[in-house]
């Protein structure tokens, strides 16, 4: 009897739940759990989609499509894995599918591509129009895709074009399987097999002794691979360029292979090699070793130790520690950093003590290198990862260490799109189902974890000294209205600070100048209209950028060149509002002519390796000066560094955000904390319009604890987390007066469901339109330990997904944000 068995596929697709497919006989053996499969969907296109279980139940109400094809010998997707998308589901409210999408890199994602042909018995020539002639001229000679199509008629979509050449029945449009992973090999080169095992070597040797080069080059590749005495190293051979490299002939290299003595073939290799070798664990200073001790002995205990220490403190070493002895007891281990620039020093001080153990993993590697550290996971062949927030979708298989350093950062939370995850928060639970051990390493604490860690939830180990000779920087506050009342200031520097600038430099030392806001201007204004120029689409002002000379706007993408004159009345008295990184890095040049000076933000890093030019650069003494967003903040260490110049310290606590003030003092403290690293006490300016600002009484004194615990008692009053727990629905639409009503109906039906929430909006935030969508913001309020919060979720989504699937509301959007930055 046959049985006919069904697989449900995890398709990485926006859609909920689950899709049921009949599993072909032949392919019953190799349809399991975790393995890759090519499956139709909709009318033409083909998909991967990952195997969740198998089972006999046929479903009733419609007919299975069939498996086509199992990519994988063995699982891609380990079942502790699919357990953990299940999971980030849930608890962040989307589909299983988002999640997918989100944790597959591209190259294992087999899509179809369509592509058209011209139909063979089609003649009828003279009905087609001017553009669909083109397009069958060209499909005489040639099968091309549908995007060639599109550039062919220099249309931005060929699609009316071939609808309407399909209804004439002139094309055939079929899909394709597109490979995008693809091994990298190298040219090797090899003795046949039979001349060692045979011991032919010494009749080669007389039959070479009239052709000297074709000898040389036998003699050049015994030298190098010397398989006389370890015959296995010739399965290997050596790599054909590093032979050529010993000056021998290649046109001799190619006789020897047509004779039969040599062969050539492709050698698969990794894109990523670490040639370090291992170094010991560095040495530890006291507080160090006092600091490891006590997190080894909570380790009993306690699942996850916040370790809070100071800049500069050391936290690296004690992470090297921690994961060297995990890498021991033969597990597998995960250090979360928040940004690629982290990643760049930190690689080169880590892969020193783990070489070829050590993998990392960022989205500015290309997708075959995805493949690769993921293929390498999975095999056990990478025993330890460096990586940002979505490197907690690695198939590890033993996992058990993860530290997340900077675990304050905003960048482990992902915005857009769904899953809208905190990569700490959903390591705490991947750390849980492999009962590993996690440390949440930080010198200024989320106040979610410092209040985890006081409730002792948490193991907490502090560190308050600086490793080695080094101190804390002394910092002051610089009154700019001070400095502009009596003119002291230059192009938005104080007097004080270019002092400090000047003597910094005359000592062969460097500094940094913190600024969070990147491009020339913010704004272009009319002198004459108080013209404004806006960007078309959202409801914000355009930055300049006067390096590439247009206007740009930071949220959609939109840009134009900077115009002659006033768009509304004409007038060319056009001026600057507001001050960019790439205007203080000019200001600066007019400053101190003789000093170089370098840029890191979003518009200087783009390329893959455009952190590492500009962290090498500097630290090659290259420029004297480096300008930087929030990118400057986040664990870099230059030794010569012992001036930081903070440029308007005010816009960074000027927004209506309960955490803006957390967010301000963390950024205040860890951009202090890159000044006098090493033995030299270092300096920190912080300009400022108020100098009365209540978060200079913890900052000039680095007291986080002091801070936190004002902070913590605010937070408690007007019961914002961690005192509760938010989530944020956000409405869009193109109408505005529609996208108001659909989230006041939204509002009043969460309003008459839940229980014990708080509703508030809603309301229209800051910046209320963004690529042509008008946006409405309903925050929900729950209690911190309510039960039903999981419940409260379901009934989110629900209302949610009735609005936008109702007739009037199918053109509204309504995203759901579980722990929201806000």
């Amino acid at each position: 009897m046959i049985i006919h068995l069904f697989a449900e596929i995890l398709l990485p697709l926006p859609l909920p739940g689950t899709f049921t497919y009949q599993i072909p006989l032949f392919l019953q053996d190799q349809v399991i759990e975790g393995v890759r499969v090519l499956v139709p969907f909709g009318k033409r296109k083909l998909i991967t989609g990952v195997v969740k279980h198998t089972h006999e139940q046929a479903p009733s109400h419609y007919e299975p499509k069939e498996i086509l094809d199992v990519l994988d010998l063995f699982p891609s997707i380990t079942s502790r894995q699919l357990r953990f998308f299940e999971w980030v589901a849930q608890y962040y409210s989307c589909s299983e599918g988002e999640v997918l999408q989100a944790a597959l890199p591209s190259g294992l994602k087999l899509n179809s591509e369509s592509f058209l042909e011209l139909h063979p018995e089609f003649e009828d020539f003279e009905s087609l129009s001017a553009q669909e002639m083109v397009l069958a001229t060209v499909l005489k000679d040639n099968t091309i895709s549908f995007e060639e199509a599109a550039k062919v008629l220099k249309r931005s979509s060929a699609h009316p074009v071939v609808k309407s050449l399909l209804e004439k029945k002139a094309i055939i449009l079929y899909e394709q399987v597109k490979e995008k992973y693809k091994h990298k090999t190298e040219k090797r080169v090899r003795l046949i097999s039979t001349v060692i095992v045979e011991n032919q070597l010494q009749a080669w040797f007389e039959k070479l002794e009239k052709t000297p080069k074709q000898l040389e080059v036998l003699l050049a590749f015994l030298r190098l691979v010397p398989v006389l005495n370890k015959p296995e190293l010739n399965a290997i051979g050596i790599d054909k360029k590093t032979l050529l490299g010993e000056s021998i002939s290649e046109s001799s290299l190619k006789t020897l292979i047509k004779q039969g003595l040599m062969e050539e073939y492709n050698f698969v290799t990794d894109r990523l090699n670490f040639d370090f070798t291992h170094a010991e664990a560095p040495d530890l200073s006291d507080p160090q070793q006092k600091a490891l001790d006590k997190i080894f002995t909570l380790k009993e205990e306690k699942k996850t130790v916040l370790l809070q220490g100071v800049t500069g403190s050391g936290k690296t070493e004690i992470y090297i520690n921690l994961i060297k002895k995990e890498l021991e007891q033969g597990r597998q281990a995960l250090l979360l950093v928040p940004e690629i620039a982290l990643t760049t020093q930190l690689m080169n001080r880590l892969a020193k003590f783990f070489g070829k153990e050590m993998g990392i993993y960022h989205s500015k590697f290309s997708d075959n290198e995805r493949v690769e550290i993921w293929n390498n996971i999975l095999n056990e062949k990478t025993k330890f990862i460096v990586g940002v927030r979505s490197s907690i979708f690695l198939p590890f298989t033993d996992l058990g260490l993860i530290i997340v350093d900077e675990e304050h950062e905003s960048s482990y939370k992902q915005q857009d799109p769904a899953p809208r995850y905190n990569a700490r928060d959903s390591a705490l639970y991947l750390a849980s189902m492999y009962n590993a051990f996690t440390v949440l390493g930080s010198a200024t604490p989320s106040l979610d974890s410092y209040y985890n860690a006081h409730l002792g939830k948490y193991g907490w180990v502090e560190l308050t000294e600086r490793y080695g000779d080094a101190t804390l920087p002394a910092v002051t506050v610089i009154d700019m209205k001070r400095e502009k009342k009596f003119k002291t200031e230059q192009l938005g520097f104080s007097s004080v600070l270019i002092k400090e600038i000047q003597e910094t430099l005359k000592a062969n030392k460097q500094v940094i100048i913190f600024q969070n806001r990147r491009g020339y201007a913010p704004v272009l204004e009319c002198q004459d209209c108080a013209h404004v120029s806006q960007c078309p689409h959202c409801a914000v002002s355009l930055t300049v950028h006067a390096y590439k000379h247009e206007l740009r706007c930071h949220y959609c993408g939109y840009s134009e060149s900077i115009p002659p004159g006033c768009k509304v009345c004409g007038s060319t008295h056009l001026s600057t509002q507001g001050t960019g990184t790439e205007k203080i890095e000019e200001d600066l040049k007019q400053l101190f002519p003789e000093t170089n000076v370098i840029r890191m933000d979003q518009d200087t890093t783009r390329s893959k390796n455009g952190f590492q030019r500009i962290i090498t650069a500097f630290q090659n003494k290259e420029a004297g000066i480096m300008v930087g967003t929030q990118m400057v903040t986040k664990g870099l260490d230059f030794e010569d560094v012992e001036l930081v110049g903070i440029y308007h310290a005010d816009r960074m606590w000027n927004f209506p955000d309960f955490r803006s003030v957390e967010r301000s003092f963390q950024t205040l403290v860890q951009v202090s904390g890159r000044a006098g690293r090493k033995s030299q006490q270092g300096k920190v300016l912080i300009q400022t319009y108020d100098v009365k600002h209540p978060l200079f009484k913890w900052t000039n004194t680095n007291d986080y604890n002091g801070f936190a615990n004002e902070e913590l008692h605010d937070r408690q009053m007007m019961h914002y987390p961690p005192f509760s727990r938010l989530i944020k629905l956000v409405v869009k639409g193109q109408d505005k007066l529609l996208t108001l009503k659909a989230s006041k109906l939204l509002a009043g039906e969460l309003r008459q469901h839940l229980k014990d929430a708080t509703i508030l909006g809603p309301e229209a935030p800051a910046i209320d339109r963004i690529r042509n969508y008008y946006i409405q913001d309903i925050l929900i309020k729950l209690e911190r330990n309510n039960r039903e919060v999981p419940l409260n979720k379901q009934i989110i989504s629900l209302k949610a997904k009735d609005i936008t699937s109702s007739k009037e509301y199918r053109n509204i959007y309504i995203t759901i944000d579980v722990d929201p930055l806000l």
